[in-house]
């Protein structure tokens, strides 16, 4: 990374005090702990997913060089096998580069290996990219791409023979010159095709900073220094085109320091809410009221602020069902010296912190959390958690000995009955790796069955670590496919039945720290003997039911057609 970013409001002014909770680093301080069987190896180098984030830096330490930036997994060219796109940076005023940095797409070559074709794809974004997100806009069965960047946004049409076409003008999502953080596609008026939620941070200036720097030395002007943005929505009009309705539908209302988000139904009303991130400022939910229109109501619902009624400095976000309730819970990642948040649904669309009882933080309080993945990495029926730390200064261990610029990530463990530990220590070598990471995508990269993990490191080479976990539970992962409702069936709700309990899981796009995995729902459980019975709630409303669902395999359901 360049020079040190150095803010008290980063330091102290976002920060709670410490817990009485566990302190070690993620790979310190726990051989007690019996041996995980969660397990992952370092694929990165023998995959050819090496990709070296750029941030840009010019010795001015400029607020979005300590950001970073999302990934995302897509299947560009409906071959059934992942693809990975990583952001990348840009020069900021005062750098001299090499060479010109810009995003990458890395295509699935079926036998382990990536192959970068970012070039003939023509995915070349050469913008500062931050956010990143899938989904099928104009519902021809690809899978485009949109991008939030530190600058206009770009959206990316996949033509169906592995290129695709920025067509964010024609498609009027531009959105300006903002500060873009996590971006959804979501259905906001079931009118099945996708609508465009995008988060935006603060009103950065150059020239300010400039004006601050002085005064701020040694440290540098930071979030708090700028004013907040509002967030944008952009409503499909079916036509390849959008409309921006971020003032008519309540959205632009609110200005927040946003960052990662996710969306929902929260209040399982049937329509889909949206829930931001916010920096050192209570997060944002968007309650829709089933017509496009939003209210913000995270403190009523209690997501604004922490347990200790803090405004954290929230980062990413995932959701799921932790408890077996069927309702989705939230776990979101802060800045060091801050208890990740546990938001667990009561249902009606009411949460409640209980990061204390479920531990989930406990090993990462003193670092930076960024990406957050709640994945089922041991296949057993629940979701485990993949947490990517690293500080945002360089000497961040002379002002806390817990902690560094780079350190490793972290494997949370769910233990089934509303806990979470650390076996990060017991997961393989491939989890000392230090970095400072940031955005993360959690998916079946191999079509294995098991769940792996690609990393983007600020200013860094990325890593692809590959799930080794030894194992005979079966699993079932399910790519759904709409007819009547959107393509991408973004909103479908899919309960499984299986060894002896139901799980529940919905078809996003968006989520993690300001990035996009998951549009496979991915299902393990511990019965090897069980077949699956799967019901699927599509967006529409309508019910699909398979009986007897043979497992270990990955299944494509097209909405309203028999399976064989």
């Amino acid at each position: 990374m360049g020079p040190i970013f150095r803010s008290v409001r980063w330091l102290i002014g976002l920060s709670v005090l410490a817990l009485p909770l566990g302190t070690s680093s993620c790979v310190r301080g726990q051989s007690n702990l019996e041996a995980s069987v969660i397990r992952f190896e370092d694929a990165t180098k023998a995959s050819g997913l090496e990709f070296r984030h750029e941030d840009g830096s010019s010795g001015k330490n400029f607020l979005v060089e300590l950001v970073g930036a999302g990934a995302a997994t897509i299947d560009a060219d409906n071959d059934g096998w992942l693809d990975v796109y990583l952001l990348n940076g840009a020069a900021l005023p005062g750098a001299t580069l090499d060479q010109i940095p810009t995003d990458r797409l890395f295509r699935n070559r079926q036998d382990g290996s990536f192959q970068d074709v970012t070039w003939e794809a023509g995915c070349v974004d050469k913008n500062y990219g931050l956010g990143v997100t899938v989904g099928d806009f104009n519902n021809d069965g690809l899978e485009d791409i949109c991008i939030t960047n530190f600058g206009e946004d770009v959206l990316l049409r996949n033509n169906g023979d592995g290129t695709f076409s920025d067509v964010t003008l024609q498609a009027g999502i531009d959105d300006g010159n903002r500060f873009g953080a996590g971006v959804i596609f979501m259905d906001i008026d079931n009118d099945n095709d996708l609508d465009l939620f995008s988060a935006n941070y603060v009103k950065f200036d150059f020239e300010r900073h400039e004006r601050l720097a002085p005064k701020a030395f040694p440290y540098s002007p930071g979030p708090k220094d700028f004013p907040p943005d509002s967030d944008s929505l952009f409503l499909n009009n079916g036509d390849g085109t959008f409309t921006d309705v971020s003032g008519t539908s309540g959205i632009s209302s609110v200005a927040g320091p946003s960052m990662g988000c996710i969306a929902g139904d929260f209040d399982s009303d049937g329509d889909w809410d949206i829930f931001v991130c916010c920096d050192g400022a209570p997060n944002l939910l968007y309650r829709n009221n089933g017509h496009g229109v939003f209210t913000e109501e995270a403190l009523q619902l209690g997501v604004a602020y922490d347990l200790k009624g803090a405004a954290n400095g929230s980062m990413g976000v995932d959701a799921a069902d932790l408890d077996g309730d069927g309702l989705d819970d939230l776990i979101i990642t802060d800045y060091s010296d801050q208890l990740m948040m546990h938001f667990r649904s009561l249902g009606g669309g009411l949460f409640e912190d209980v990061a204390r009882v479920s531990k989930i933080g406990s090993e990462v309080l003193p670092h930076v959390k960024w990406g957050i993945g709640l994945a089922d990495f041991d296949r057993d029926g629940d979701r485990d958690a993949f947490i990517c730390n690293g500080h945002l200064l360089e000497n961040a261990k002379e002002l806390d000995p817990r902690t560094d610029y780079g350190v490793a990530n972290c494997v949370m463990m769910n233990i089934g009955n509303g806990t979470f530990r650390s076996v990060t220590s017991s997961s393989g070598d491939a989890l000392k790796q230090i970095a400072s990471s940031r955005g993360s995508a959690m998916d079946d990269l191999d079509n294995d069955g098991d769940i792996d993990v690609v990393i983007l490191n600020c200013d860094a080479v990325s890593q692809y670590l590959r799930n080794v976990t030894v194992t005979t539970n079966p699993w079932i992962s399910l790519d759904l496919r709409g007819r009547k409702a959107n393509r991408s069936a973004i909103g479908a709700r899919v309960t499984v039945d299986a060894g002896g309990k139901e799980q529940v899981s919905e078809v996003r796009s968006g989520r993690g720290y300001q990035s996009h995995y998951g549009s496979r729902l991915h299902f393990g459980w511990k019965d090897n003997e069980s077949f699956a019975d799967i019901t699927i709630q599509w967006p529409t409303g309508e019910l699909q039911m398979l009986k007897g669902v043979r497992p270990n395999q990955i299944l494509t359901i097209v909405q309203d057609v028999a399976q064989e």
